[in-house]
């Protein structure tokens, strides 16, 4: 069972070892969306898209539903804002160690 887990967390992450995929889940975590708004919203190409919601819709990261002839797309999971949220705040914090190194290094000088 433990393996499984681990198994899974991995899995998950290789799902949002994308840019574009991040950018997708960051975008839908405002709010549903179908493909035409998230070529919009990312100022990507609808293949790029597509082929990058196929991956979230086989990784179960990402629902669908059509409404007419459009598909629109919702994060799966509410964690998903909180992760990504998480993920910023880590990324600032590097950000920070990295401008605090910088300058120490300026002040060698």
């Amino acid at each position: 069972m433990e393996g499984d887990l681990q198994k899974f967390k991995a899995d998950f992450f290789k799902a949002l070892a994308h840019p574009l995929r991040i950018r997708i889940l960051e975008v839908l975590s405002e709010g549903e969306r179908n493909v035409n708004e998230l070529q919009t919203a990312l100022g990507s190409e609808g293949s790029a898209v597509s082929q990058q919601l196929a991956v979230l819709r086989a990784k179960n990261l990402v629902n669908s539903f059509k409404e007419g002839t459009t598909v629109v797309y919702s994060l799966r999971d509410p964690l998903l804002t909180e992760l990504l949220a998480v993920a910023r705040q880590i990324f600032d914090n590097h950000l920070v160690e990295a401008i605090s190194l910088l300058e120490g290094i300026r002040n060698e000088k």
